[in-house]
């Protein structure tokens, strides 16, 4: 059938089809040499008609082609882990809205349990690299951990010990934010384990105090939930009298004895302070 019919068919307009055509999402069954006219098999109606809806759930591209190219239950099991995802990010969108409603209205709640550390000054192994989005952001962390395996550096004891990631912006999908892995190292040694391992940078940071909000093994936080988290970590300060300090947002990453490789890490979205 042509381009017009099967177009019809599928409920997609004929520059959509052209558009999956050139992304390999949905190629013609034919395409007439002389002419350049597209023609589509009955075949093909069911996975249209899938794509379809699936650009209808808000999926971009790239995801629907990835679930596309799986087996059936596959394809299945991927898109209802990003409905999950996607229903997550709504619900942290909802609250995130109810506070924004109680702020504009002169009301500032604190909506998470905030703990408070004291964090000594401390030698910390760096690696810096500005990252677009989430996923780059988690491989850099893949790459930052792989270092610290392959040179087996000490540890330092206790949570102030625990490797953390700052973030010095918003971590955003559209621009470029600087991100930097950090790990605590003893003092003594810091300047020799930098020197074998060129990767990394050798940096100090003053002592402080840290307001943290757990966010639980291996949390993955929304943007909105960030957002959120952030927002009632500073509302609590400020009932604290406590002042920021620009050593930047981070999550630390708590490694205990009951860890499993499954499940990660404890995280903890932290805030540090000064009295």
């Amino acid at each position: 059938m042509s381009i017009g019919a099967f177009a019809r068919r599928t409920r997609l307009s004929p520059k959509a089809l052209r558009l999956y055509d050139e992304l390999d999402l949905l190629a013609p069954a034919r395409v007439d040499e002389r002419s350049g006219y597209r023609f589509y098999d009955a075949g093909q109606l069911e996975r249209a008609r899938i794509l379809a809806m699936l650009r209808q759930l808000g999926l971009p591209l790239a995801k629907i082609k990835a679930i596309l190219a799986l087996e059936p239950p596959a394809a299945a099991a991927r898109l209802a882990d990003y409905w999950a995802s996607a229903e997550s990010e709504h619900a942290s969108r909802r609250q995130l809205a109810a506070y924004l409603v109680d702020r504009i209205n002169g009301k500032r709640s604190v909506m998470y349990e905030v703990a408070i550390r004291d964090v000594p000054a401390r030698s910390l192994l760096c690696l810096k690299r500005n990252v677009t989005g989430h996923e780059q952001a988690w491989a850099f962390g893949k790459e930052f951990i792989a270092l610290l395996r392959e040179h087996e550096f000490p540890s330092v004891e206790g949570p102030t010990g625990a490797g953390f990631c700052i973030f010095w912006s918003e971590l955003s999908e559209d621009t470029e934010s600087p991100i930097e892995w950090c790990r605590p190292v003893p003092e003594e040694s810091a300047q020799g384990l930098v020197d074998g391992a060129p990767e990394l940078t050798l940096r100090s940071e003053p002592a402080h105090r840290e307001a943290f909000v757990d966010l639980g093994p291996g949390g993955e936080t929304t943007p909105a939930q960030w957002q959120l988290v952030s927002e009632s970590l500073h509302a609590w300060a400020e009932g604290k009298h406590l002042k920021p300090i620009d050593l930047g947002v981070r999550i630390n990453y708590i490694v205990t004895e009951q860890t499993s490789r499954s499940v990660g890490p404890d995280c903890q979205l932290a805030v540090p302070f000064l009295d």
